[in-house]
């Protein structure tokens, strides 16, 4: 947050496409690794900035310290850092927080001490400050009601992707674009009801796939399968809109 809104170096990562990194993407994670280090030592590691560490491990944490790079070099608010915990594979908890808009959810895909399986809005800061507000998203009767979101066609990588895309537009009443980490948030919150995305890492879907799941919606790959093995994701918060969904991109490569 110190570094967000000042002009700093940028460097580019991308062999085809811009894709910045910043300092700020580098140190926040190895703050990150430096807590998980300390605290459970056992457990793997699996950062964007960093790569892989102890890879065999069943837990995993999956971490993308900045999500929307180019939102935050560009100051616009609602980049997001994602913190996933998998077990052998599978998310069992995923955290979006957007501290510039003032935003954390997190997502329970089982029970953790005190907080029973469910998605929840974390308010206040430091342990004793702390409330946590169940999230559910919201029912949807079909796509001509249905609010959608995608980051832009940077995540709509080949032209039957984007043809799919621009039916779903067609059908259904409205589209934002521009929310990286953050949409899958709102999707949480019951704010829209889809997000359409490919070409993603499991850096990128970890978390939010938690998120979702947690709060009551589907998160699959335009296939029915795993996100996190084909890079393709559609979420939705009620099954109508995730079903109309899937019959759009399923032939979509």
């Amino acid at each position: 947050m110190p570094r967000f809104g000042q002009p700093q170096p940028v460097s580019d990562k991308g062999l085809l496409a811009f894709d910045p990194v910043t300092e700020a993407d580098r140190r926040a994670e190895q703050a990150m690794r430096r807590v998980l280090a300390r605290e459970v030592p056992e457990h793997g590691i699996h950062g964007e900035e960093h790569g892989l560490h102890l890879a065999s491990a069943p837990y995993r944490w999956v971490l993308d310290p900045i999500d929307g790079t180019r939102a935050y070099i560009s100051g616009f608010p609602t980049w997001v850092t994602l913190i996933a915990l998998l077990f052998e594979g599978e998310p069992l908890l995923g955290l979006i927080d957007a501290p510039a808009v003032g935003v954390t959810v997190l997502g329970l895909v089982c029970d953790a001490g005190a907080h029973r399986a469910g998605a929840y809005r974390i308010e206040g800061r430091g342990i004793e400050g702390r409330a946590f507000r169940p999230l559910a998203t919201r029912p949807c009767p079909s796509l001509d009601r249905a609010t959608l979101a995608t980051t832009g066609p940077e995540l709509l990588p080949s032209p039957a992707i984007l043809k799919a895309w621009w039916r779903a537009c067609a059908r259904s009443r409205l589209q934002r674009y521009g929310g990286d980490g953050f949409a899958y948030a709102l999707l949480a919150r019951g704010l829209i009801d889809g997000v359409v995305e490919a070409g993603l890492k499991p850096y990128d879907l970890a978390a939010p796939l938690a998120v979702v799941r947690a709060a009551g919606g589907l998160a699959t790959s335009f296939d029915g399968g795993d996100p996190l093995q084909s890079g393709q994701v559609i979420a939705a918060g009620d099954p109508r809109v995730h079903a109309a969904l899937r019959l759009l991109f399923a032939s979509a490569r």
